[in-house]
């Protein structure tokens, strides 16, 4: 009896061993679940948290109004303003960021109250050109599996108007720039989804025309004869949603005392080069991305927005040198051109930018606090806008916040322009353009080497992808 007890109790306890250390369920048991809901204390904190959840907007119940109360529309140092330009239900915000960097130019030389440049002329040839990459690349990787990691994602967006700042200089330099006057919005330029679907319908219909070409042999002559014929397609829908976009115009201006000036014919190109006079290319793209080292020449592949000009390219810095020279040059009066994540911590209608701007981790009782480098790892965060600074509030000779021109048009913000705190800056402000004349050798330098290349992939194209 005595050992049928011992061999009873061994065999339980083998049981227990072996359950306890058996791998847990991947799927959720009726058990975990249960052990979940109850995890959950309904006191009353957790029930007011919820019924006001549920009956609001989160971003208003977790605005923090301490925040909001410490803020005021005092700066040091800032730029005469212009009013608001709106790029309306579009993704060219790095394009209108860039004609706001151009236009005061305009303003202080013709004596203007009031001036704009056509973002639709850009968007026009803009969209052309980046029909004219998507072809070419589908032809150059003519023989790659259709599942090719780097082709999937080309066919993921053939086209879309979202951009960088390399893409302004690149469009300025090759066709101009025109006044809005000349080539307004239309409905299609200021809500672009509908104009984008059937772009991409249409590319990708001609993706898989010069695919099923080139298996069965043709040359590349061929194929690039084809795809000639595809964009005459391409320019058919473009005209249809932007209009002509004009070839020259007659331009001329009345002072701020009323004098009025001459009529001049101008084509776009000679508009850019005699009356706006910035050469873009004295600019230098700087970045600060933790996820990749310092001090280095990276370009992003598969990023051009011609087909005959290099992949975007950037200078990766520390996050307080890209900062202090943007402030060097900002005090000397230079608009600085920057891309941001809007996503956190942003408020439009009361137009501020302010770390701790939103008690989420208050409301919901849960951490939700990761670095700079692990949100751009783990795609938290993304460079999806671009502004332009125009003023800064120093106080103890340190910036305290930053006058910043959005797009968003005048109702949003105040008046159409946005304050920014200094700590937002270091954890959100991820690339910027700035003079040469600015920078220090080691940088100039380092714009000298060969770039890294990254994949398309990699989260700071994900970043640069306004």
């Amino acid at each position: 009896m005595y050992r049928f007890s011992v061999i009873l109790i061994l065999i339980c306890v083998t049981c227990a061993s072996s359950v306890s250390a058996a791998e847990p369920p991947k799927g959720l048991t009726q058990f975990q679940v249960k052990e979940l809901l109850n995890s959950i204390e309904m006191d009353a904190p957790t029930r007011a948290a919820m019924n006001a959840v549920t009956n609001n907007d989160i971003k208003d119940l977790a605005l923090n109004r301490e925040i909001v109360a410490q803020n005021d529309d005092i700066y040091s140092f800032k730029l005469p303003s212009e009013s608001a330009t709106d790029q309306e239900s579009s993704g060219r915000c790095w394009m209108f960021a860039g004609l706001n960097l151009l236009r005061p130019s305009v303003i202080k030389k013709c004596d203007l109250d009031e001036f704009e440049l056509s973002q639709s002329y850009l968007a026009f040839w803009d969209l052309l050109e980046k029909s004219n990459v998507f072809l070419e690349y589908i032809i150059e990787t003519r023989d790659r599996d259709i599942q090719d990691r780097e082709l999937v994602k080309q066919l993921d967006e053939p086209i879309g108007d979202g951009g960088y700042w390399g893409y302004v200089v690149n469009i300025i330099e090759k066709y101009g720039v025109v006044p809005k006057k000349f080539m307004g919005e239309t409905r299609s330029s200021a809500n672009t989804g509908r104009m984008t679907y059937v772009l991409t319908t249409l590319l990708r219909r001609d993706a898989a025309s010069l695919r099923a070409h080139a298996k069965a042999g043709k040359s590349d002559v061929d194929l690039r004869l084809q795809k000639l014929q595809m964009l005459k397609d391409v320019m058919r829908v473009l005209v249809i949603n932007y209009g002509l976009p004009p070839a020259q115009f007659e331009w001329r201006t009345a002072d701020s005392t009323g004098k009025v000036s001459d009529p001049i014919t101008y084509t776009p190109q000679k508009f850019y080069t005699d009356v706006i006079g910035v050469d873009l290319t004295e600019y230098v793209s700087l970045a600060s991305y933790p996820t990749h080292p310092f001090g280095q020449n990276y370009s992003i592949n598969t990023s051009r927005s011609m087909a005959d000009k290099s992949e975007v390219t950037f200078v990766n810095i520390e996050a307080d040198q890209m900062k202090s020279l943007v402030l060097k040059a900002l005090l000397d009066s230079n608009r600085i051109w920057f891309g941001c994540d809007v996503g956190h911590e942003a408020n439009g209608k009361k137009g501020l930018l302010v770390k701790g701007l939103y008690n989420y981790e208050e409301l919901f009782g849960v951490k939700l606090d990761m670095t700079k480098e692990e949100r751009l790892d783990y795609r938290s965060e993304t460079s999806n806008h671009a502004m332009v600074f125009e003023g800064v509030d120093i106080v103890d000779r340190k910036p305290r916040k930053w006058l910043v021109q959005n797009s968003w048009g005048k109702d949003v913000g105040d008046d159409g322009f946005f304050a920014m705190s200094d700590d937002w800056f270091n954890e959100y402000v991820l690339n910027v353009i700035i003079p040469k004349k600015y920078l220090p050798a080691e940088i100039l330098n380092v714009t000298k080497q060969a770039p890294t290349p990254l994949p398309v992939w990699d989260p700071v194209w994900k970043s640069l992808g306004l």
